[in-house]
């Protein structure tokens, strides 16, 4: 499982409107049980947010809302097999997570 891999929601409740979660932490935790995720929301089932708190991540042509304020970690076993690596628009969900962190 690498950073930036993208799963589908294990959250079947939840996957209607979030259907993505995003990997973010480093792979060199890699032993830990879990990986700290972010949600990636549709576009119409966020509405209106900040582009730097909420950017807007391209997966398969799908335009997404990461929505880094939703970060939570998931059990590695709830994590089946990656749809995709976003790690090409990892600046993004980095300069979210600052958002989040520092509010700036």
């Amino acid at each position: 499982m690498a950073q930036y891999d993208v799963f589908p929601n294990p959250s079947a409740s939840a996957a209607s409107g979030i259907p993505y979660v995003v990997v973010i932490q480093s792979d060199l935790l890699d032993a830990l049980a879990t990986r700290l995720t972010v949600p990636l929301a549709a576009l119409d089932f966020v509405g209106k947010v900040p582009a730097a708190l909420c950017p807007v991540i391209t997966l398969k042509g799908q335009r997404l809302h990461a929505l880094a304020h939703y970060a939570a970690p998931l059990p590695v076993k709830a994590l089946r097999r990656p749809v995709d690596n976003v790690s090409a628009q990892a600046s993004a969900l980095v300069t979210a997570m600052n958002v989040v962190l520092s509010g700036v």
